[in-house]
C-alpha cells in the first residue's frame, strides 16, 4: 500500500500543505475547526505522523515525561491512565518513570527526561524528597511542569490535586457518626503536604464533635501493609484503647484490618477501619475496606487539559498557576458501616 503523506490530506482537504502540517502539530495560529478537519481526514486515510521527523524538523517533542512514586498503587496506575488517554488524542506519546518514593531515583528519572528532550514533566513527587532543585531546573529551562496529587511545596507550578483536608475530614467525621469515639489516625512524616492535610481534617472533625484529640492515637511511620499491622501490635501492646482508625492510605488501612482480624476483633462491630485511595481491593476483601476515592482518572483527565494549555502558552511561569482542586468522595463498605441509619 502507498503510504499516505501530509500532502494526500491537503488534497483530500483542497487546502495547502503548510495548514495541513501546522495542523497536525497542533500549531496556535490555527483555528481548532480546521485542525479537527485535519484529524478526521488523517484518521480516514490512515494517516501515520513521524513523531521523530516531525520532532526533529520543528524542534517540538511529542512526548510527555511522567513521574510517579509507584505503579504497584493503583491509584498511580488510574492517574496516568487518565493522562494518557488526554496525550494520546492530542497526538502525544509518554514515557513513564517510577521513583519508587526514592529521592534518588526521582532525580535520576528527571535527568533522563530532560536527556530525552521531552515536551514537558507531569510529577508527582516521592515521599523521600524534601529539596526540590531537580524540579527547580525543570522551570529555570521553561519546560512546561505540572504537578498532580503531591506537589513541591514552595514552587509555584500549576498543579491537580483532591481536597486531602476535606477528604481527612469526611473519614473522621463518618467514624464519628458511626458511633466510635477513640480513633487511631496513621499517617506518615508531614513533609508531603497531602498528609498535613489529612492529619489536619481529622483534627478539625474531632474537635467539631467535642471529641478530644489524643496525641497517643497518633501514629507516624513509613505507610505501608506491614506498618498497619504494626501500628495495632504496638496499640495492643501499650495497651491504648481505641475504637477506630483511620489510616492515610489504603495498603496501610489494609494491614490494619488483617491484623485485627488476626487478633479476633469483629470489624466493624468493635473496631471501624477506613483508608484513602479507594484500591481497587478494598471491594473484594471480607469485610469491604471503607476509604476516600481520590476520582484518579478525572485527576489525569484533568491533568492533562491543564497540561495542553501549558504546551500552547508562550509564558508558562509569569502568569499565576493554575490549581485544580478536586472534591473528594466518601466510598462506604462493611469495615465501619455498623449503624444502618448514618
Amino acid at each position: 500500500m502507498k503510504k499516505v503523506t501530509i500532502q494526500d490530506i491537503a488534497k483530500e482537504l483542497n487546502i495547502s500543505f503548510s495548514t495541513v502540517a501546522r495542523a497536525l502539530n497542533d500549531h496556535p495560529a490555527i483555528s481548532e475547526a480546521t485542525k479537527k478537519l485535519v484529524r478526521e481526514a488523517a484518521q480516514k486515510l490512515n494517516y501515520r505522523q513521524n513523531k521523530l521527523a516531525s520532532s526533529l524538523r520543528s524542534g517540538h517533542s511529542y512526548t510527555i515525561g511522567i513521574m510517579v512514586p509507584s505503579l504497584g498503587v493503583s491509584f498511580f496506575s488510574s492517574v496516568v491512565h487518565g493522562i494518557e488517554k488526554i496525550m494520546n488524542e492530542n497526538g502525544y506519546s509518554i514515557l513513564l518513570y517510577q521513583s519508587n518514593e526514592s529521592y534518588e531515583s526521582e532525580k535520576k528519572g528527571i535527568e533522563t527526561f530532560l536527556n530525552s528532550r521531552v515536551a514537558g514533566i507531569i510529577a508527582s513527587v516521592a515521599k523521600e524528597t524534601t529539596q526540590y532543585e531537580h524540579f527547580f531546573e525543570i522551570q529555570k529551562r521553561n519546560i512546561p511542569l505540572l504537578f498532580f496529587d503531591r506537589v513541591a511545596e514552595g514552587l509555584q507550578v500549576p498543579a491537580v490535586t483532591i481536597d486531602d483536608y476535606k477528604g481527612g475530614f469526611l473519614a473522621t467525621e463518618h467514624l464519628i457518626r458511626q458511633g466510635y469515639k477513640r480513633i487511631v489516625h496513621i499517617t506518615a512524616g508531614q513533609t508531603i503536604g497531602i498528609f498535613k492535610e489529612r492529619l489536619r481534617g481529622y483534627v478539625d472533625a474531632l474537635q467539631l464533635y467535642g471529641l478530644p484529640v489524643d496525641k497517643s492515637l497518633i501514629l507516624y511511620g513509613d505507610f505501608s501493609l506491614d506498618f498497619g499491622r504494626q501500628c495495632v501490635q504496638e496499640l495492643y501492646q501499650k495497651k491504648v484503647a481505641f475504637d477506630a482508625v483511620f489510616a492515610l492510605e489504603d495498603f496501610t488501612a489494609m494491614g490494619v484490618l488483617q491484623q485485627l482480624l488476626d487478633y479476633k476483633v469483629r470489624v466493624p462491630e468493635e473496631v471501624g477501619v477506613i483508608g484513602f485511595a479507594n484500591e481497587s481491593f478494598g471491594a473484594l476483601v471480607t469485610p469491604g475496606l471503607s476509604s476516600i476515592d481520590q476520582q484518579t482518572v478525572p485527576m489525569g483527565e484533568a491533568a492533562a487539559e491543564l497540561f495542553l494549555k501549558m504546551l500552547r502558552s508562550e509564558d508558562l511561569y509569569n502568569n499565576l498557576p493554575k490549581h485544580i482542586v478536586l472534591d473528594p468522595h466518601l466510598i462506604v463498605r462493611g469495615s465501619t458501616e455498623r449503624l444502618a441509619s448514618s
